[in-house]
């Protein structure tokens, strides 16, 4: 990867680290369906008006707003609504780099070496830790519910099928299908609000707007999503899923921090074991493939065979 695409990911990393704790911020002053609603109409507006629509086909774009941003959002934003603290959210959320590699491999024919399947196995351990620490309900402490630990990885799921559709996009202006992207859920947003949530507390919500909301609805639209998902896209584009996916492996350091610092989270420490055995299955997702076994395991069968064949 090139120098600079590495200080791209970087940012990324940063932002969407960070991106935990203000969600968290804005789930204090509004509900998560309305929260979802907002942050993707300021997404859309004013910028639709100025970026051209992206050349993909239409239902292209409605499948990468619909996983992406619908589908990975009204689970992350219900799941931490619901028991999931942002701190884990941060890591559990990162199981999309397996969950990336599988679908590349289904459905792009993309090839899962042997460290992809060793980090995916060691990071199911961790995760399975990690559920030491889940309780029956939200509100118990520094544990999780299950109902939170689900629907995150229900959200780590839509988004790593939100990347394949992007990797099947191609070479597209990555802004413009951010911007129009972000059309699609807005909408279906609204409408689970209103199912769920109900006009009383929409319009209390609204009419109660505080600073922290205000900065986290701008936040969550601006830095997470136009200029995360922009260059998301740009380097899913450039390089093989199984390559950019795990470049994210650093983000749960970041929540985790933090969620710690500025929220005053914390694990028990079994989740703080399962944490470590996490990360320690996406740096064996992410490295493995340079290890000299790996050499070993990928030397072709004719070179294998070169002594017998000379002469």
């Amino acid at each position: 990867m090139l120098a600079k695409d590495r200080l791209l990911a970087l940012g990324i990393i940063l932002v969407w680290g960070l991106n935990f704790v203000v969600i968290r911020v804005g789930l204090n002053g509004m509900p998560p369906m309305l929260l979802g609603a907002l942050r993707f109409l300021f997404v859309a507006f004013p910028a639709i008006l100025f970026v051209p629509r992206p050349r993909v086909p239409w239902r292209k774009l409605l499948a990468y707003g619909g996983f992406i941003s619908l589908g990975q959002f009204a689970f992350l934003f219900y799941a931490m609504a619901v028991g999931m603290p942002a701190g884990l959210a941060s890591l559990v959320l990162q199981s999309q780099v397996f969950f990336t590699v599988a679908f590349a491999a289904l459905y792009l024919r993309e090839p899962v070496r042997w460290h992809h399947l060793v980090g995916m196995l060691v990071a199911a351990g961790g995760l399975a830790l990690i559920g030491t620490g889940m309780s029956g309900s939200a509100g118990s402490g520094h544990g999780m519910t299950l109902a939170g630990f689900v629907l995150t990885l229900c959200a780590a799921a839509s988004w790593a099928t939100g990347n394949i559709v992007s990797k099947t996009i191609g070479p597209v202006d990555l802004l413009g299908l951010v911007v129009w992207g972000a059309l699609v859920p807005i909408v279906p947003f609204a409408l689970l609000s209103l199912a769920f949530e109900g006009p009383a507390r929409i319009e209390a919500s609204l009419t109660h707007l505080s600073g922290m909301a205000i900065f986290a609805v701008a936040y969550l639209a601006y830095a997470a999503t136009i200029f995360g998902y922009t260059i998301w896209g740009r380097l899913l584009n450039r390089y093989p899923a199984s390559k950019v996916a795990p470049l994210t492996l650093l983000v749960p350091p970041v929540g985790l921090i933090s969620s710690h610092l500025l929220l005053g989270e914390d694990l028990a420490a079994a989740q703080w074991i399962g944490a470590a055995v996490v990360m320690a299955g996406l740096l064996v997702s992410v490295f493995g493939g340079r290890l000299p076994l790996a050499g070993r395991l990928t030397a072709s069968p004719a070179s294998s065979r070169s002594p017998e064949n000379k002469g």
